[in-house]
């Protein structure tokens, strides 16, 4: 199958879903260490956009930017681009001060369905953004069934009690908990069938690299030093 057109040459779907994969998983938890997504104006559609951005940014060239394409899951097709602007300008002035409303939002933005590509793993981020700020409160999605989540989600256009209940049960008061947000983006990756890398993992590695690169220029510069002490001799 052929892959989507991307900043990284990758022409197989299969491989450009791993270092997409790979490569978003990291930006991601760099969003969460760096305080960027403290930043951000809750509930905005230009919040989600820099989610979307950062989470993509090495990967596609619309990373952050509206779609320009019609684009369909299964029978269902999510908001026309004839219509999307006006889509997007009216969810961002959706009330959000309870939890029905900041869920009744979220289902409208999920029906924009505003990129080419990575809307579900973006718009959980900014969901847990509304929620942070509003209520104290951010989604434990190791406590959210797969199988569960994604039919709620199909049925809430017409039906959004599910999702409510869904998501109702797993909320959590651990808003800055670095351990939840790691796992909750391993989780939410895998409602989109990615379940290559663990997120922890790769920044362990991103860690490990970066040591070896301070070592490696450290031990270069004492040669360099001792080098320059046998000249003088």
């Amino acid at each position: 199958m052929a892959a989507l057109k991307n900043k990284l040459g990758i022409t197989n779907s299969t491989e450009l879903a791993r270092e997409e994969e790979r490569i978003s998983k990291r930006k991601a938890a760099e969003m969460f260490e760096s305080g960027m997504l403290d930043e951000m104006i809750p509930g905005s559609y230009r919040a989600l956009q820099a989610i979307h951005n950062q989470l993509f940014c090495d990967v596609y060239e619309f990373a952050g930017q509206t779609r320009t394409v019609n684009i369909a899951k299964g029978n269902f097709r999510f908001a026309p681009v004839m219509y999307l602007d006006a889509a997007l300008k009216n969810v961002e002035k959706m009330p959000q001060s309870t939890f029905n409303e900041i869920v009744e939002k979220y289902v409208e933005m999920n029906i924009a369905h505003p990129f080419r590509e990575g809307n579900g793993r973006s718009t959980r981020i900014w969901l847990d953004q509304i929620l942070k700020k509003e209520l104290g409160k951010v989604v434990d999605w190791s406590k959210v069934d797969k199988d569960d989540y994604l039919l709620a989600m199909e049925r809430s256009p017409i039906k959004d009690i599910e999702i409510k209940v869904i998501l109702q049960n797993a909320l959590t008061d651990q808003i800055d908990d670095r351990e939840m947000f790691m796992k909750g983006v391993d989780h939410s990756y895998e409602y989109e069938g990615y379940h290559s890398y663990r997120t922890e993992d790769l920044i362990k590695n991103t860690r490990n690299k970066s040591k070896k690169t301070v070592s490696k220029n450290v031990i270069e510069k004492q040669e360099e030093e001792e080098q320059d002490e046998e000249i003088e001799r």
